[in-house]
């Protein structure tokens, strides 16, 4: 028998979708025969596929996983008769008190303390979270491997909390594993490491996603409950995302806003997004702008997304005569040549520099600056003189 404990990572998640998360080497089949034979229990009760859990549900399920180590299961049948050794004296301690009239497998719980059988309470500690093995945490990197990565302990936290982290995501690194990016070298891989060393019982997870070549923070989720409540907020557009990008040129508007369709295309090169189409494959997006500084032949603008597709920034900007510096996909090449050579810039000019949202009732508001290498750039422009605007009443008294 296996044996599990609903902690917060697996609350509010259907049995079926708790077993694929928790024994992620055992195939489907596995789990539909289990439940389908009836030897899967929760909390005492003979469970079907789309029961909800709740944090402190007792799951018991009596087969033995090929994926489980016998070391846990050895755990686990002796937690089993652990229990039940407490529920017969706990069932004894009541009738001599008289304080309970439960008998043993009766259907009523005590909230506090539910566990596999009503009125007795767990003295001894079940598994919790994930299967505790090295294969679900993503591929083990050789000695090597970890000495030539970017790695965990170079990991930028910009904050730390009991739910969630903020990291701040370098230029170059991928978000997540993927084609074109090595094993082991991904920004994923690193939170599973430093999850590893943290000794989580949850994979540490991010909430959204950033282009390789973008900068900035990142939210990770550092339980499962915490991902669900993070995802929905950037469904629901709660969560507030701004970026620092140095365009070409100057723009007409010290602030305004991009509002046109993208479409998505893939080819051999990469996919890219194409602006202003208008069909069934066409979504929504739209980028809010303001410009910080004007420089003599460029503009730092900060931005704000309020959707959030691929490549979203740079395909607007570039839609509008104004790419970014520094891109590889949609930008001025020749441009790019002559920054890198001039000014030093090797690198796309985009950084998420602050994220806002409501946490558990409390305005959270977290900034993080531009890296050195983009500060550097920005320090050799030199500013745009001011010149005042004329109204059109002020043009008409001219005439």
């Amino acid at each position: 028998m296996i044996t599990r404990q609903i902690d917060r990572n697996f609350a509010n998640m259907r049995l079926d979708r708790f077993l694929r998360k928790a024994f992620p080497e055992e195939s489907l089949s596995v789990f539909f025969a289990v439940i389908r034979k009836k030897k899967v229990r929760v909390n005492g009760v003979v469970a079907k596929a789309n029961l909800m859990l709740q944090e402190g549900d007792l799951v018991n399920i009596y087969e033995n996983f090929k994926s489980v180590a016998e070391d846990e299961k050895d755990m686990s049948r002796a937690q089993s008769a652990q229990m039940k050794a407490d529920i017969e004296a706990a069932y004894q301690a009541s009738q001599e008190s008289g304080a309970s009239s439960l008998e043993p497998g009766a259907s009523s719980l005590e909230p506090q303390n539910i566990i596999e059988f009503p009125g007795a309470v767990a003295s001894k500690p079940v598994v919790t979270g994930f299967a505790k093995k090295k294969s679900t945490w993503g591929k083990t990197m050789s000695g090597a491997e970890k000495q030539s990565n970017w790695g965990a302990k170079e990991l930028d936290i910009v904050i730390q909390t009991e739910d969630y982290l903020v990291v701040n995501k370098p230029s170059g690194l991928a978000s997540q594993p993927g084609s074109g990016t090595k094993p082991g070298e991904s920004l994923v891989e690193y939170l599973w490491e430093w999850g590893r060393q943290e000794q989580l019982d949850f994979k540490p997870t991010i909430a959204h996603r950033l282009d390789q070549e973008t900068s900035g923070m990142l939210l990770v989720a550092l339980h499962g409950d915490t991902l669900r409540d993070l995802t929905r907020l950037i469904r629901d557009h709660e969560v507030d995302k701004y970026y620092y990008a140095l365009v070409k040129g100057n723009l007409e508007k010290d602030k305004g806003t991009i509002n046109e369709k993208l479409t998505r295309t893939d080819a051999a090169k990469g996919s890219k997004m194409k602006v202003g189409q208008d069909d069934k494959d066409a979504k929504e997006a739209i980028t809010h702008y303001r410009v910080k500084q004007h420089y003599i032949g460029y503009d730092l603008v900060k931005i704000k997304l309020e959707t959030g597709r691929m490549h979203q920034i740079r395909a607007h900007f570039a839609s509008i005569g104004h790419p970014l510096l520094g891109d590889s996909r949609y930008g001025d090449f020749a441009l790019n040549r002559e920054v890198k050579k001039e000014l030093g810039l090797h690198r796309l000019f985009l950084h998420s520099c602050r994220l806002e949202f409501d946490w558990k009732g409390e305005k959270k508001v977290l900034d993080c600056p531009l890296p050195k290498e983009l500060q550097s750039v920005i320090d050799q422009l030199q500013r745009k003189p001011y010149e005042r605007k004329e109204n059109n009443f002020q043009r008409s008294r001219r005439r």
